[in-house]
């Protein structure tokens, strides 16, 4: 009896970590607050990162817009999305992102040159990985 009760007991912990665990990713409660965090400042009209790319990431439909080369998310696929190469900083370190000043005082940079990428955080990663993976919905 004890072996049966304990097995009930881990079935269900599984089911109910099954779930949370495949939840929905939420464009505008999970992934625009990344990118606005991490991408906007520059991948907006006006922003650099939009002068050389004509990238914005204002929205969901200009995001899925993406660049003057092209797509930056195939829906369904972040293994063939070019926005998860660039945060993991898998493609060209010259294009790597996001871009942060490379001087931590503060003061502004005049050009791009001046900046340096790192990384999101492994977690911020998943996050838009997952976004991707589940159809990069606007939800």
């Amino acid at each position: 009896m004890e072996t049966r009760i304990s097995f009930m007991a881990v079935a269900g912990i599984l089911a109910v970590l099954s779930t949370s665990c495949t939840r929905d990713v939420s464009f505008k409660a999970d992934v625009y607050p990344v990118l606005s965090r991490n991408c906007l400042t520059c991948h907006k009209p006006g922003g650099e990162g939009y002068a050389a790319s004509g990238l914005s990431m204002e929205s969901h439909e200009m995001l899925m817009k993406g660049t003057k080369f092209g797509p930056v998310i195939v829906p369904g696929s972040s293994l063939n999305s070019s926005l998860v190469l660039l945060i993991e900083h898998k493609a060209d370190p010259a294009i790597s992102m996001p871009k942060r000043p490379a001087d931590k005082t503060g003061k502004s940079k005049a050009h791009l040159l001046a900046w340096t990428s790192e990384q999101l955080p492994g977690k911020e990663i998943d996050l838009i990985k997952k976004w991707i993976d589940q159809g990069a919905k606007n939800n």
